[in-house]
């Protein structure tokens, strides 16, 4: 094996090292006049004729936040600009909240997602650690917003989908928006000293262990307004982007990554976080044996059924991110070999695969036999997923990922 692929190797972090300054290069051309965030094309050149997303600004004003403590030139005007577009275009101030986004002629997208408004959070709150203007007031009105409406305390889970004036509320309720709210809280919690939110982050996390837990470990995605879940939800549309059919293996291991990092943030005995780290292994292990190379092909297959049989194929390459990201944790917490195996194996697909090594970045979507696709993610849209790749193997996983670097580069 190349040393370049094996866990805490120094080839490894040079590795990631190169990756990382090729992603950070690779974005700069993502602020739109008004800093709203263009979609990136192949190349990193903007598609200015799609949607300027909430989802996607917060993101790269998260990256690019991380990117002042690496001393990333342009970095901090490059995060700025982003929180300028949560600030301004994207904001609704008739309504409060976020707009999902606008479109290229500057009208509005409708609805108020729950999805969009937990990165608006996680982007303020990298920018906070920034110190990128504005960046404190526009977290003190997301997490006012964000706990006026999409966070229902009796039940310890968050809605989903508002309508733009927050007057009608979707049946809809999803776990997706429910993962990245606990990534948003515990950046929270880590950021203002505010530990309401990591109980709040528990609270959702408890809920999902059960659920996997009665389903062999298979996370249902999708529920009705009672919290019953819909294992039949887009059936006929399995590859939605946002709400695909069945279980989505990327999921698991993401959940695995956020579910240690909660419980090691939170527990100082290692013997009150074990039974987390437990499901965490659990939920990593179904995902990596339904999924992972299930079809000849190296890659890991977007969904399967509810017997883990793959169900689309393709190979998307967040979930590549988050299988670096969640194997490298779990062997430096638990220490088993097999993580650190399996870490190499993700290491050299990405090279040989994954990785455009002429235009840059990750190229975003494959089919089963690795050719590149664009059915769901046509060019490379953001840098989120595959710059966390090259940092959390490496850094403290009881911390959010924006404090965590910068802590290792004070």
């Amino acid at each position: 094996m190349n040393p370049k692929y094996q866990l805490d190797s120094s080839e490894n972090k040079q590795f990631l090292q190169d990756i990382l300054n090729n992603l950070l290069s690779f974005g700069h051309q993502f602020p739109s006049e008004s800093g709203s965030s263009y979609y990136l094309g192949d190349d990193g050149t903007p598609w200015k004729e799609r949607n300027r997303e909430t989802w996607i600004t917060s993101r790269m004003a998260h990256v690019y936040s991380i990117g002042t403590f690496l001393n990333h030139p342009g970095s901090k005007e490059l995060a700025a600009s982003a929180i300028r577009g949560l600030s301004t275009e994207l904001q609704d101030n008739t309504n409060g909240g976020w707009f999902a986004g606008v479109t290229a002629e500057g009208k509005i997208l409708p609805t108020k997602q729950c999805y969009a408004h937990a990165f608006v959070i996680l982007a303020s709150c990298s920018g906070v650690l920034a110190e990128v203007e504005g960046a404190r007031e526009l977290l003190d009105r997301a997490l006012i917003t964000y706990d006026t409406y999409f966070w229902n305390d009796e039940e310890g889970l968050s809605c989903d989908t508002w309508n733009t004036e927050f007057t009608e509320l979707d049946d809809y309720r999803g776990l997706n928006a429910n993962m990245h709210t606990v990534e948003a809280f515990l950046a929270v919690a880590d950021v203002l000293h505010n530990e309401t939110y990591r109980k709040r982050a528990g609270r959702i996390i408890d809920h999902v262990i059960e659920w996997a837990s009665e389903n062999e470990w298979r996370i249902p995605e999708h529920f009705t307004k009672e919290w019953v879940a819909d294992l039949e939800c887009n059936k006929e549309k399995p590859d939605d982007p946002f709400k695909p059919y069945g279980a989505t293996p990327g999921h698991g291991i993401e959940w695995a990554r956020l579910i240690s990092q909660w419980a090691l943030s939170t527990f100082a005995e290692k013997e009150k976080a074990a039974p987390y780290l437990d499901a965490a292994c659990k939920l990593y292990e179904r995902a990596i044996a339904d999924a992972w190379n299930c079809d000849g092909a190296p890659g890991i297959a977007y969904t399967t059924d509810w017997n883990g049989n793959p169900v689309v194929h393709d190979r998307m390459h967040w979930t590549l991110a988050e299988a670096i990201n969640t194997s490298a944790l779990l062997y430096h917490v638990v220490g088993k070999e097999q993580y650190a195996s399996d870490y190499a194996a993700f290491m050299e697909y990405l090279d040989s695969t994954v990785l455009d090594h002429q235009n840059g970045s990750w190229f975003h979507q494959l089919d089963s036999q690795n050719h590149l696709l664009g059915t769901v993610w046509p060019g490379k849209s953001d840098l989120y997923h595959a710059v966390q790749a090259t940092l959390i193997p490496y850094s403290r996983p009881d911390l959010s990922i924006a404090v965590a670097v910068k802590e290792a580069n004070q």
